[in-house]
This record gives C-alpha cells, structure tokens and sequence, in this order.
C-alpha cells in the first residue's frame, strides 16, 4: 500500500479569478456591462453589469461594449453604466450607523411596565423582562 501526499490541483489558483471577465472570444478584461437580447423586440439591451451571471446574458468589457452593433433591423438599448467600482456614499454608511445604534437601543417601556411593576414573579408565575439588548432578552426567575 502507497502513501501519496496530498492531490495537487491540475489547474493553478490563480488562474480562477473572482473577478468576472468579457464574454467575447480571446478577451481576458473584466466585464463591466451586460449585454442581453430581447428576441421579441428585436432588441438588444446593453447595461450595467448584471449582479450574477446569467446563461442568456454576456459581459461585456469597457472596449467591446463600447463598440457594440446589433444585426439589421435591430435597435441597441444602451442604459447608463458607471465606469467607476460603486462605492457606498456616505449617507449610505450614516444610514447604516444610524440603523445599528437602533437595534443595540433598549426599547423603552411605558410608564409602570417596567419589571418591578409586575412584582417579583410577574402575573401567573411567569417570568418577567429584567432586561433588554437588542433582539436579547434577560428574564427574571418567577421563583425570585
């Protein structure tokens, strides 16, 4: 019996790139449009690029979709795409902070809800809120 050391992949890891690339032939660049066709309409649809890839759709890179012509008879639909990588604005991170900061407050109770309202048990044995931190809650003992 042989002892063979780990598989070595046939395919170098740098090869696969996260980065999704230009569908046309021989062209390595990264896509930054998609190209759809809208056989009913005789339309093609060129937009930003698409969030997954699809099978019907091509990426398409900067070069390419600029130069883009469709067959006779056809009409190009260009929506507008940002050349630059989507960078959250810093409204969006506010929005996002301000989103935070009200989950992590403690809800506030009405006037004489609060746990000692209830007596040490609560109503009926149950155990009553002690406590509160976002979507966790600490609940007192009825026995306490």
């Amino acid at each position: 019996m042989s002892r063979r050391g780990p598989l070595k992949s046939a395919v170098a890891s740098n090869v696969v790139s996260p980065v999704r690339r230009c569908s046309r032939t021989a062209c390595g660049r990264p896509a930054v449009a998609t190209l759809t066709y809208v056989y009913a309409d005789s339309t093609a649809v060129l937009g930003p690029l698409a969030t997954y890839a699809e099978p019907h759709c091509y990426d398409l890179c900067a070069e390419h979709s600029e130069r883009l012509t469709a067959p006779r008879g056809w009409e190009v639909v260009r929506l507008a795409i940002d050349s630059g990588p989507s960078r959250p604005s810093g409204d969006d991170l506010e929005a996002l902070a301000n989103a935070v900061r009200e989950a992590a407050r403690p809800q506030e109770r009405a006037a004489g809800e609060g746990p000692q309202a209830a007596g040490p048990g609560g109503r009926d044995g149950q155990p009553t809120e002690a406590g509160r931190r976002g979507h966790l809650r600490v609940l007192r003992s009825p026995d306490s």
